[in-house]
């Protein structure tokens, strides 16, 4: 892969990654309600979702997706219910979350791999990364040189800009 195409790719992710959505408000809340050490667990369960629904776009579910309109429908509502259960789970949490800004709590194992647990379903269930990849990785591989080099290369970069911009957000929220 060329440097120019990389850069080029690297722009256009960035520019999706930056938009707000679930993960970001995962991220803003995390950092409110706790601390960085869980952003950062929750962003790591993203990106590997990220991960996960990248290398499902390249086995062609991201193309089964454009095909079956049902399929992709019922992927939207896994998706919605998934953020509706966070949301009510969120509400009946609800406390200050300035004053969580100031306690520090240790959390067990099995706290801290349900932060890692959400950041994943999170992504696992947003189809706006499926689509992304399906979309995008074309125009940006070379058909003349190896797919699965070039596969890592953008996924690591759009993971790695993911979990940058996670953990920007989350540490201007909590400023």
């Amino acid at each position: 892969m060329e440097l120019h195409t990389w850069l080029l790719f690297t722009g256009v992710a960035l520019v999706a990654i930056v938009s707000p959505g679930p993960a970001v408000l995962l991220a803003i809340n995390n950092a409110l309600a706790h601390d960085l050490k869980t952003v950062a667990l929750s962003s790591l369960g993203n990106v590997l979702g990220l991960f996960t629904l990248s290398s499902a776009a390249m086995l062609g579910l991201g193309v089964l997706l454009h095909t079956s309109v049902y399929l992709f429908l019922s992927f939207k509502i896994v998706g919605a219910l998934y953020l509706i259960y966070l949301g009510i789970k969120q509400f009946r949490n609800l406390g200050n979350a300035f004053t969580a800004l100031h306690v520090k709590e240790k959390k067990s194992k099995k706290e801290l791999f349900g932060f890692f647990k959400n950041g994943y379903l999170i992504c696992a269930t947003n189809p706006k990364p499926i689509l992304f990849f399906t979309a995008l990785f074309p125009l940006f591989m070379e058909v003349n040189r190896p797919i699965l080099p070039q596969f890592f290369i953008l996924t690591l970069t759009f993971m790695t800009l993911s979990f940058m911009t996670l953990m920007l957000y989350a540490y201007f929220a909590r400023s």
